[in-house]
């Protein structure tokens, strides 16, 4: 596959014209999009937003999940409820369950330590290191030896980045391998919980209402970074001082009314704009249907144990919610893809960029890229089947702990360079943090149910899924019940000291020979796994490698392509530092229904009901009842108001605008968002924060895939609905007086 790069991204001179909202830009490339910022009403010059050290986006931050922005100049930082539910959960105990209360500290003193595994990510650069990756590695290279030969290099530049041990560094590709950036982020260690609300606020609607919309969920959490003395960051201690940001968000109590434009800036995990027809096809027939199963059989064990359990319930509270929002996202891109056949999109796309390369003899070597990466596609979804099973039998919290302790041992044993990235010195404290993370999130009874049943699900496959090492360790056997599995299993755990924290961190800088010799259950399960993992992961690797040489070559000829029809060129989402903008606006959800922009309060308390999701806390019902809502209560929609695209152009009725007359609770835009948005600042034109992201739309799931401006929106939480819980309701006034908030 000695595909020869016609064009770079960057001598194409790529037209940046936007269709509709859509594009989750990199920063760089606000400076040439004024036009469209313009047309919103963004009053911040894109050449300003391209700056991180400027004002707004140096208060743009990431939990490495989730975005947040700084609010304050002592390190606040706001986001979502849901993505702040590990910091939550880990001060949570069966007696005192902050998750349905809530917290509020009325103090510096009272916050609370997030968690020894959360971070703050404050990126200060991005710079282009393609040539440095891949600019100089020859054509013949097989597949693993190119994967390694990349991995080698990108390890270069993080050693070199990091030469100050507070920064994390990391080197990212974009445009699936075309280009290569590395990202110098500031990394905060002490991380602490400030405020959140109760659960019946922070997750009203709970699973029912996630991704659908009119949506009431006051989805916001506080917290706040914390450095040494000197300045720095250090690990949590009580002695440590709140974090001075450089920039941090104005607020604006006045918020947004409808047809303003916004800005949305945080790190959008992943999406698949670019992928190919059989993709689609492949995640639609079989991969999102097995994993559905999946997370269905784990969501029911939590669940079934966790009625009867308190303790178990508060451990396993953000797995599952974790995994039913997964779950959720899963079969609505299965329902949309019903809806909206994006197969036969992709398709007549391809078939038009083939019509194109085939139209000029100078494309020509475009067509080679293609049909290469097709071969390796089909290879690489043949080893996702193969070894899909395999992974969920592995599926214990206690293997896993096992799995990371030994491979850790043998790649310690490697000078630092040649080692696995993730095992590096660098990664020492997150492993160990990991490892204590554990003692709030695990428990040997649930650890049993979830891996049992999981093996009971491999064990039920064919024989050319299941795994002779595997089988031969554990003594399973075809036609095992899931009864005989847990009875076998039950057996290791009383045998094994990796159930504590202290056992777990008692086997940090053991050798591979401890491990060997080790009368510990799972330990000797890990060792007995080991070779075959690793030559899965090469295998995993030679694929990789291919995948890095043809994809790229076939990104070169979409970006060229896309650049002859003016459509926006902006890489697929990869957890990087992003920008969007968009229009506060409804949209029409089906025949006859158009969903308004705006839900309110007063829609809130008509909806609450006795029982959990939907029940409310009665202070907040006093609060509203009792006229508690000045310089908070939105009078009306604006006079301007106008429906969407598709109502314009198709000739839809217009909603009646009456007089709104309500405290607003959440709102829709137009932005282009994905997983990782959530929690991400929603900004005026000003770029005054007005409202933070923690959603989308059930129709609008398959943006993932493709983006359909006429129905695509994203869900926010409403600032003002923020400040007036805090202030009436919750007793927030000391972070209040803390904000800079404009009214």
């Amino acid at each position: 596959m000695n595909t020869k790069y016609l064009l770079t991204a960057a001598a194409l001179g790529v037209s940046l014209a936007a269709v509709a909202d859509e594009g989750q830009w990199q920063p760089h490339q606000l400076a040439e999009l004024q036009a469209e910022l313009s047309a919103k009403g963004i009053e911040i010059p894109g050449k300003q937003l391209a700056d991180l050290s400027q004002y707004p986006m140096s208060a743009i931050v990431s939990l490495g999940y989730c975005s947040a922005s700084f609010v304050s100049p002592n390190g606040l930082v706001v986001t979502n409820h849901h993505c702040g539910y590990n910091a939550i959960q880990n001060n949570s105990t069966k007696d005192n369950n902050l998750i349905e209360k809530g917290f509020l500290a009325k103090s510096q003193s009272e916050e609370l330590p997030a968690g020894a595994q959360e971070r703050l990510y404050i990126t200060e650069s991005v710079t282009d290191v393609t040539a440095q990756v891949s600019g100089n590695l020859p054509a013949e290279l097989t597949g693993s030896e190119r994967y390694e030969a990349i991995e080698t290099n990108r390890k270069a530049l993080i050693k070199s980045c990091e030469s100050d041990a507070n920064y994390r560094c990391s080197v990212v590709s974009f445009h699936h391998g075309l280009e290569y950036f590395q990202i110098k982020q500031l990394m905060l260690q002490d991380v602490r919980l400030v405020y959140a609300p109760s659960e019946a606020i922070g997750n009203f609607g709970g699973d029912i209402d996630n991704f659908e919309y009119p949506r009431h969920t006051g989805d916001y959490t506080f917290l706040r970074g914390y450095v040494g003395k000197d300045g720095k960051p250090a690990p949590y201690s009580v002695d440590n001082v709140p974090y001075q940001s450089k920039h941090y968000l104005k607020v604006n109590a006045n918020g947004v009314r409808a047809g303003d434009g916004i800005l949305l800036a945080g790190y959008p995990g992943r999406t698949s704009r670019y992928r190919l027809a059989d993709e689609i096809a492949f995640a639609a027939d079989w991969q999102y249907p097995a994993q559905v199963k999946t997370y269905q059989q784990i969501i029911s064990t939590i669940d079934r144990l966790g009625a009867t359990d308190a303790d178990l319930k508060v451990k396993y509270a953000s797995t599952v919610k974790s995994l039913n929002n997964r779950m959720k996202k899963l079969q609505g891109l299965l329902d949309g893809f019903k809806v909206t056949d994006i197969h036969a999109i992709k398709q007549q796309q391809e078939q038009e960029l083939l019509n194109w390369i085939n139209s000029d003899s100078a494309y020509q070597q475009y067509q080679q890229s293609i049909g290469a990466l097709k071969t390796v596609i089909d290879a690489e979804q043949a080893y996702t089947q193969q070894t899909y099973y395999f992974d969920n039998a592995k599926r214990s919290d206690m293997l896993q702990a096992a799995m990371l302790l030994y491979r850790l041992a043998v790649e310690s044993e490697k000078p630092d360079a040649q080692r696995e990235m993730g095992f590096q010195q660098r990664d020492l404290a997150m492993i160990e943090n990991r490892l204590t993370r554990m003692e709030k999130s695990f428990h040997p009874t649930m650890d049993l149910a979830i891996w049992s049943e999981q093996l009971a699900e491999y064990l039920a496959q064919p024989d050319a899924v299941r795994i002779s090492e595997l089988d031969a360790a554990l003594g399973l056997t075809p036609g095992m019940s899931q009864a005989q599995i847990s009875a076998k299993l039950a057996a290791l755990y009383p045998q094994s000291e990796l159930t504590s924290t202290a056992g777990r961190k008692a086997w940090l800088g053991k050798t591979p020979a401890d491990f060997a010799n080790s009368s510990d259950p799972f330990i000797k399960l890990a060792v007995a796994l080991y070779a075959k993992n690793k030559a899965l992961e090469l295998e995993e690797k030679t694929l990789g490698g291919q995948l890095l040489q043809v994809r790229p070559a076939y990104m070169q000829a979409v970006i060229a392509y896309n650049k002859t029809l003016g459509k926006p060129v902006y890489p697929d989402a990869n957890s990087t530092l992003r920008i969007t903008y968009g229009t506060v606006d409804g949209y029409p959800a089906k025949d006859g229904v158009y969903k308004t922009p705006f839900t309110s309060v007063k829609g809130l308390i008509a909806k609450r009901q006795d029982e959990y999701p939907f029940s409310l806390p009665q202070k907040l019902v006093d609060a509203y009842n009792a006229g508690k809502t000045d310089g908070y209560y939105y009078a009306d929609l604006a006079p301007e108001y106008k429906p969407g695209l598709l109502c314009r152009i198709g000739g839809c009725a217009k909603p009646e605008v009456k007089a709104f007359n309500s405290v607003p609770v959440n709102f829709l835009s137009s932005a282009d968002t994905t997983g990782g948005n959530s929690g991400s600042a929603v900004m005026n034109g000003k770029g005054e924060l007005v409202g933070l992201n923690f959603d989308s739309t059930y129709e609008s799931i398959t943006k993932d895939w493709y983006f359909n401006p006429e129905i695509t929106r994203a869900i926010h939480v409403d600032i003002r609905y923020v400040l007036w819980l805090m202030e009436h309701v919750d007793g927030a006034q000391n972070l209040l007086e803390e904000m800079d908030i404009v009214r």
